[in-house]
């Protein structure tokens, strides 16, 4: 057996030895604060794994979620803010976007002179970060749902470096049972529906954790009123 083999099951055995599930933490731990922005912040410090049948807030959740995975989640109070925040993140960057009528709270505006989807292939891959708002956003998993169709182009998503995600309060779903029973008939008519959780990240080589080899390896989310 090579060294190299040997090498790669050892590292697994001792991986399998002492990995452990995660205990289930009460939400007691939750805390959250206003910052001198408005926006809220959650600390991680205990995380649920299931949404509460006491009705935990669906926002509060998603952001605790997503920033376990990694993700930079800016809660913003209002219209304004939210494009605040989109325009202070992409200052000075080169912008591939979706169909600007497709971002809310008029984002579009924010970055009138972005690439979109539709743009020749290699100019889209010298983008610094892709901008999309999103079909769903799934609170258990932080994940965001983008289902490509016309001007929700799914390259602006995994081709850039860096995904900023904006997301309404509307877009959150409890879990994706809940969002598949909500989309359906989009889903069934895209020719495809990706899952956004986290930075993307692999372990295949030798179990070494590398981060944005598949997509984009930071991805940040403005979540809106």
């Amino acid at each position: 057996m090579s060294d190299a083999r040997t090498a790669i099951l050892d590292r697994i055995e001792r991986a399998l030895r002492t990995g452990r599930i995660p205990e289930v933490r009460s939400p007691e731990g939750l805390a959250l604060h206003v910052s001198n922005q408005g926006a809220r912040a959650v600390q991680a410090s205990d995380q649920p794994r299931a949404c509460q049948a006491s009705g935990e807030p669906l926002a509060d959740r998603f952001v605790l979620e997503a920033r376990a995975l990694g993700v930079e989640v800016f809660v913003e109070p209002t219209p304004d803010a939210v494009r605040d925040r989109l325009r202070t993140l992409v200052a000075g960057l080169r912008v591939l976007s979706w169909n600007r009528d497709r971002l809310p709270y008029d984002c579009g505006t924010v970055i009138a002179d972005s690439l979109l989807g539709s743009a020749p292939r290699q100019d889209q891959a010298r983008a610094d970060v892709g901008v999309t708002a999103c079909h769903g956003a799934i609170a258990e998993t932080g994940s965001l749902a983008l289902i490509s169709g016309p001007g929700d182009s799914r390259t602006v998503s995994l081709l850039p470096p860096w995904h900023i995600g904006v997301v309404r309060h509307d877009d959150l779903f409890a879990s994706m049972g809940d969002f598949f029973q909500a989309r359906r008939d989009a889903i069934a008519s895209a020719a495809n529906c990706t899952f956004v959780t986290g930075p993307s990240r692999t372990a295949d080589i030798e179990l070494s954790l590398t981060i944005g080899v598949h997509g984009p390896g930071k991805v940040a989310v403005i979540l809106g009123p």
